[in-house]
């Protein structure tokens, strides 16, 4: 299984599959690569497709750090360079996102194009609230309790009233899946201090911002935000799928994204 160290000693878990240009994929608060499921064999029939679990989530090394955005991005940036790639196109979701965002200001040599998938450039107070809420249930009620209460916020209610059985194996799962609720609530505090707003003019990358309209965890809003204040940035606005479109409505997500990853 390939890891990569980072600087300071800790190891990201990564793939790499396909080829074409390179193509970064970064999962969202729950950072394990293995959420994008099929749409990593589909894109790596056109691109260089690496995803990885980010620092504290699933197979990477499970450091007690107090987390940032930018400390995530950071991680992301000494695998690019680790690989070898000089510059790299970047799809992130939502916490992704935010951290494609961190790159492409500071960073703005790494990213080719900048592809936004359901997330925000600051917080405001509804996102806030509801991630005080996520993680309450988290200390007070334990990984199968956060796992319950999030699917609902995270889902269209059509694709929880489909997936139930699903869901109730990922419930049955959860402390394996967070098997350190401290770094998750430091990650939710990372990603609720993320505020790159006042920035978003410097992105200089060709920049796509996809979102559900139905999503209940970054609004519509925030993507129309994100293209008013990103130069020459367009916006893709599916009709539902809620916060995990790119899972429901896969195929679509794809179309779009390697229709204007390829453009010229």
């Amino acid at each position: 299984m390939p890891h990569f160290k980072l600087r300071d000693g800790a190891e990201l878990y990564y793939e790499k599959n396909g080829n074409g240009p390179p193509l970064f994929l970064v999962p969202g608060l729950g950072g394990d690569g293995r959420w994008w499921g099929a749409n990593v064999p589909e894109l790596a029939k056109k691109f260089t497709i690496v995803v990885h679990d980010h620092r504290g989530t699933g197979r990477s090394s499970l450091s007690k750090i107090k987390y940032t955005v930018e400390q995530m991005a950071d991680d992301a940036l000494q695998l690019i360079e680790g690989l070898g790639f000089d510059r790299v196109h970047w799809c992130g979701h939502s916490t992704g996102g935010a951290m494609g965002q961190v790159l492409a200001i500071d960073h703005p040599a790494r990213i080719d194009r900048l592809v936004l998938s359901a997330t925000w450039g600051k917080t405001d107070a509804f996102f806030r609230r509801l991630f005080e809420v996520r993680a309450l249930m988290l200390k007070e009620l334990g990984p199968a309790a956060y796992q319950k209460s999030s699917a609902l916020a995270l889902n269209s209610p059509w694709w929880v009233r489909d997936h139930d059985a699903d869901l109730a194996a990922a419930e049955a799962k959860a402390s394996e899946t967070i098997p350190e609720p401290e770094i998750v609530l430091s990650r939710i505090a990372a990603i609720v201090a993320h505020d790159r707003r006042a920035e978003l003019q410097r992105i200089k990358a060709r920049t796509l911002a996809i979102v559900a309209r139905d999503d209940m965890v970054t609004p519509l809003y925030f993507t129309e935000e994100l293209v008013r204040s990103i130069p020459d940035a367009r916006a893709y606005v599916l009709p539902d799928g809620g916060h995990f479109f790119p899972n429901v409505h896969g195929e679509e997500f794809r179309r779009v994204m390697t229709s204007f990853l390829l453009e010229s």
